[in-house]
């Protein structure tokens, strides 16, 4: 059972109250058994579990709370760092990879939720048209900001090609932006990146960030 966990046809889960998105950073502190063991094993065999957020219940269970229910989409993750400061306490940094639709969820005796998936494809590279460039000079701006006055935070490196690049500025404003997680849920599962720059871009407009250019 345990090396079905590790496969697609068996992927673990973990729901969350947040969206992970392809080439996106994410810290997680876990202490709840049902997912110390599955991160530990997925972190040795260098497998990836998956993001998914829910639709319904909370991260961590408690008596009393509504059943979970996950989203459709969820994202694969992998450890790319992972400390144990203490028993029963990891912190754990991982990498949104590819996005995938569940196909068949169950959830095991101890709680931990596994499904068979199937991988969606990668989102198509697009360049970004010139009236929106403006999303693009901004996110730069707010990275370049970020990693003054949060030097530790965990910021997705972008290249020059990145930063051109319809899904990877669409998915970062999506991180950065205060949105419900039903929005960013329906813009992560967008399969069109630059229908996800648009929609992000009018958000833009309306706080009025990179107002006044383009």
């Amino acid at each position: 059972m345990s090396e079905d966990l590790l496969t697609l046809t068996s992927l673990p889960l973990f729901p969350l109250g947040t969206v992970l998105f392809p080439a996106g950073v994410l810290p997680l502190r876990v202490f709840e058994v049902r997912y110390l063991d599955m991160i530990g094993k997925c972190h040795r065999a260098g497998a990836p579990f998956g993001i998914v957020a829910l639709a319904q219940g909370h991260e961590v269970r408690t008596p009393g709370a509504p059943q979970e229910q996950l989203q459709p989409v969820g994202t694969l993750a992998h450890v790319t760092a992972l400390e144990q400061p203490q028993p029963g306490l990891l912190l754990v940094q991982c990498r949104g990879e590819q996005r995938f639709r569940i196909d068949r969820p169950s959830q095991l005796k101890h709680g931990l939720w596994i499904a068979d998936v199937t991988l969606l494809p990668h989102d198509v590279a697009l360049g970004i048209p010139d009236d929106l460039q403006h999303a693009a000079r901004a996110l730069r701006q707010v990275h370049a900001s970020l990693r003054v006055q949060t030097p530790d935070a965990p910021l997705p490196e972008g290249s020059a090609a990145d930063y051109d690049d319809c899904a990877w500025v669409a998915n970062r404003w999506c991180e950065l932006l205060p949105l419900p997680p039903t929005t960013k849920q329906r813009l992560m599962s967008l399969d069109n990146p630059l229908m996800r720059l648009e929609l992000v871009a009018d958000m833009l407009s309306k706080t009025g960030i990179g107002a006044g250019e383009g």
